[in-house]
């Protein structure tokens, strides 16, 4: 998988993208190199994988890395975002993401057909948000700069929050 502007190419280690704690019999990872023009670049907008990663890499010091079988957003080496693409079975394409306290919550029950408590993570406050079907981007968006904010280490032009 080469990440687009960062010259970066990432080399799935088992094949499924990573080491997969419990040898998840789930398929082999997207992935391959990019094609350049037009054609290239319509099928990228429409591919929620790769609308996840423009919004994710578009962020200052961000960088992205194939961890647990799934591509992972970090900023500064800290966990802001992660794929989950059907992993163990889901019925689900969708981004975990940590959120501030309550946040998780009340999204789920706001919207629990878009919103999810994740396995692993939700116990810590992350949200799981389904990226399958027909999204609101800008609110995905949102909570991937949200979930950034809140993991980014303090610096002195960027307050966490």
């Amino acid at each position: 998988l080469e990440v687009e502007g960062r010259g970066t190419r990432l080399e799935p280690v088992d094949g499924h993208g990573g080491a997969c704690y419990n040898k998840c019999p789930m398929p082999t990872q997207r992935g391959g190199r990019r094609t350049a023009g037009k054609a290239g670049k319509a099928k990228a907008a429409a591919d929620p994988v790769d609308r996840v990663r423009a919004i994710c890499l578009a962020l200052p010091d961000t960088s992205e890395k194939v961890a647990w079988g799934e591509p992972t957003w970090r900023v500064r080496g800290r966990l802001f975002a992660q794929l989950d693409d059907h992993h163990h079975g889901a019925d689900h394409l969708a981004v975990w993401l940590p959120a501030p306290l309550g946040e998780q919550e009340a999204l789920v029950k706001a919207d629990p057909a878009r919103f999810f408590r994740p396995p692993y993570v939700g116990i810590r406050g992350w949200v799981g948000v389904r990226i399958d079907g027909r999204p609101s981007w800008r609110q995905v968006a949102a909570l991937v700069e949200q979930a950034y904010r809140h993991v980014a280490p303090a610096t002195k032009g960027r307050r966490r929050g």
